[in-house]
């Protein structure tokens, strides 16, 4: 496998032209007067007259669709629903500033299904922009999404939301230049480490490791906790401990060895290892996030019923399991481990793909903000990484 992972190493490629919007529009923090209802903004599905689908995705985020026997290929061929996907979905925050203007003001984004991290969807689902689901449409869903899955707090009963893949952010460093790395502090405070560590450029991810540093809960905090994790990392900053904030730049930072340690996404690590097994995928003492990318159907958007015959087909373990060899990221479809077997058994027992609950115990998520508090703490953010 040497596919690039969901966060794609160049950032912001490729997306300049989408809605006619450009990354110097970045950062956007406020959504005033954006917020819609089902009442204030009904959408039609023509999916019954037009078997037509149009997708954004991550980049890399599916086995190659240029294979006649890809899985999308697959699913046209069986449902005889043709597909456009694009992969421009490159950045939570940018994607949010494309899209803001026309789901604010209820217009078509000319997307039947997009695929935002946890926290952006449920922030898109906070303003009232996502379409409900049709769970008679979902029978594989229901049947097969993994139970740690099953009920998240900003949609508990998977309404609005149905997962593509999930991820855990963690610690990686490179064994064949430093020793072992056990916590996340240890990015932060160790001599041997200075000026060869990156961190994420993602709030969410590197907050919520900040926040367990200075001893508070990631699912629960005030902003006094904020604000004391926000001053830790300041200080790690400007003593020239961080190298950089980045995307998944780090695997080729951590390849070439720029840096030895780093905030990581399980899916890179898997990557890198199959070309040097001396690249380690921590659990750290702090714990792990975990996380998950989240197909969901936006308002205006007018084929909702053929984007549930996609995320329906993709709960088939033996689809799931196809995915899963390609991605390397945690497969949520119950069934898919065993199917595995006959696609690439050296996957069965990787834990950062099917882990076990034991391996999940000790996994945390980012509290889910208002969107007022959102915007102050992203300004927060965008002020420390920046300066």
């Amino acid at each position: 496998m040497t596919a690039l992972s969901r966060r794609n190493l160049l950032r912001g490629a490729g997306v300049a032209g989408f809605l006619g919007a450009s990354a110097a529009v970045l950062p956007v923090f406020g959504t005033e007067g954006a917020k819609q209802t089902p009442e204030s903004c009904p959408s039609t599905d023509l999916s019954a007259s037009e078997s037509e689908l149009i997708i954004s995705n991550w980049q890399a985020y599916i086995d190659p669709v240029s294979q006649p026997d890809s899985t999308l290929n697959d699913f046209s061929d069986s449902t005889d629903i043709s597909v456009t996907y694009t992969d421009d979905f490159t950045d939570n925050v940018e994607f949010f500033a494309k899209v803001r203007n026309q789901l604010g003001a209820c217009e078509s984004i000319e997307r039947d299904m997009i695929v935002p991290t946890d926290w952006m969807a449920a922030r898109m689902l906070n303003l009232g922009w996502l379409q409900t689901l049709d769970h008679d449409n979902l029978p594989n869903v229901d049947a097969n999404l993994i139970a740690d899955l099953q009920g998240v707090p900003w949609d508990p009963d998977r309404e609005y939301s149905v997962p593509w893949q999930s991820g855990l952010t963690g610690v990686a460093y490179n064994a064949d230049l430093v020793d072992p790395v056990g916590t996340f502090e240890e990015l932060l405070t160790r001599s041997d480490l200075t000026g060869k560590v990156t961190l994420l450029s993602e709030m969410r991810d590197t907050m919520g490791f900040m926040l367990k540093v200075v001893g508070a809960d990631p699912d629960e905090f005030d902003d006094d906790e904020w604000q004391n994790a926000l001053d830790r990392l300041a200080e790690a900053r400007s003593n020239g401990q961080i190298r950089a904030f980045t995307g998944n730049e780090y695997i080729r930072d951590l390849a070439s060895g720029n840096i030895l340690a780093c905030e990581a996404w399980s899916g890179d690590v898997i990557q890198l290892q199959f070309e040097n097994p001396a690249f380690k995928f921590v659990v750290p003492e702090e714990g792990l996030s975990l996380w998950s990318d989240n197909m969901v159907v936006p308002n205006k958007a007018t084929h909702k019923t053929n984007a549930e015959a996609w995320m329906n087909y993709y709960y088939d373990p033996v689809v799931a399991a196809e995915l899963a060899a390609w991605v390397n990221y945690i497969c949520p479809v119950e069934g898919a481990r065993e199917a595995m077997e006959k696609i690439d058994p050296s996957l069965v027992d990787n834990r950062l793909i099917f882990p076990d609950e034991e391996f999940l115990a000790g996994t945390w998520d980012f509290m889910t903000l208002p969107e007022t508090t959102a915007t102050v703490y992203e300004k927060d953010w965008s002020d420390v990484i920046g300066g």
